[in-house]
Formats: C-alpha cells, sequence, structure tokens
C-alpha cells in the first residue's frame, strides 16, 4: 500500500511518515487484503480543530476525535481486489494531535505508540472493520490491532492499563 502523508502543525517534529509505513506494513501483515499493491490511502497529521470540522462536516459529530476514517472501498470490492490493475485509493486518515497527546499522556504510553495505533485502527477501518457493528466485530478488530501493534514492538494498548495515579482510575 503507498501512504501520501501529510504532517501539519502542531504535530512536532519527528518521523511520521516513517512511523506510518511501518504501522501500514504492520497491518498489512495481519490483514492480508492491505498488502494489495494496487491500494493507496492519504493520512492526515492535524489538530483538533481540523478533526473537530472533518467529524462535524462528514459524521455529524460536533466534537473531535482521535482518528477518522473515510473509507473509498467497500469490504466486498477490497476483498475482491485482484493483484493487478489500476491504483485503487481505499481511503482517507486523519489524526488529532491534542487529542493524541492527551490520551497517551493519560495512558502513560509514548506518543509514537499511541499514533501507531490510531493508525493502524484507521487503517482497518479503511478495509471495513468496524468496532462499532457488535462485540464480536470489536474483538476481531482489537486482536488485529494487538498483533499488528506486537509486530510494531509496541505493547496490547487493550491489555493491562500502566500504573496510574489512583484519581485517574476513578478511586
Amino acid at each position: 500500500m503507498e501512504l501520501e502523508i501529510d504532517v501539519e502543525e502542531p504535530w512536532p517534529a519527528a518521523d511520521w511518515p516513517a512511523l506510518a509505513e511501518r504501522a501500514a506494513a504492520a497491518v498489512a501483515d495481519v490483514a492480508p487484503e492491505l498488502a494489495n499493491e494496487r491500494l493507496s490511502a492519504s493520512l492526515l497529521f492535524t489538530s483538533d480543530a481540523e478533526v473537530h470540522a472533518l467529524n462535524r462536516e462528514w459524521r455529524d459529530r460536533d466534537k473531535p476525535t482521535n482518528v477518522l476514517s473515510f473509507p473509498m472501498l467497500e469490504r466486498d470490492d477490497l476483498l475482491d481486489l485482484a493483484p493487478d490493475g489500476p491504483p485503487e485509493l481505499l481511503g482517507d486518515i486523519a489524526l488529532a494531535f491534542e487529542t493524541c497527546r492527551r490520551e497517551a499522556a493519560d495512558k502513560g504510553i509514548p506518543l509514537d505508540h499511541h499514533a501507531a495505533h490510531l493508525i493502524v485502527h484507521g487503517l482497518l477501518h479503511l478495509a471495513g472493520h468496524d468496532h462499532e457493528t457488535g462485540d464480536a466485530e470489536a474483538e476481531a478488530m482489537e486482536a488485529l490491532e494487538t498483533k499488528a501493534l506486537a509486530g510494531l514492538g509496541i505493547a496490547d494498548p487493550y491489555g493491562a492499563v500502566p500504573a496510574m495515579v489512583p484519581d485517574q482510575q476513578g478511586n
């Protein structure tokens, strides 16, 4: 899969494109439909304000979120996609910096680990996985995410919660 990556402020200086490429390769290892070389996707590292505007315009949700995915292919079309032929746009993903940074801090994990998780999550959404359609699909999607992240040396984001101060655990 080819990624078109755009990194905007306020994302700090780092090699976000290299992280995105590694995350895409890791998810293609666990979701073979994403390994088709004809596929391309765009990935925007942007601000909460931009993601909020996109969420309001395209999803009728008037709030920011950590990641948005805009699929361009139906899952059946993706699964039937031959290895040869013209390029196919899988879809677009946008990551919101301030929300990502806050969530990473709350979880006690590095920002790049959380960003990698959200890229994997977003690519799985582009491939037609949807954790909001039921518990079985949520568990299947989480298993794929966990396996892809393990391939990157990143801990299970759904596993044991790192030690936190008591008020963050609700105690």
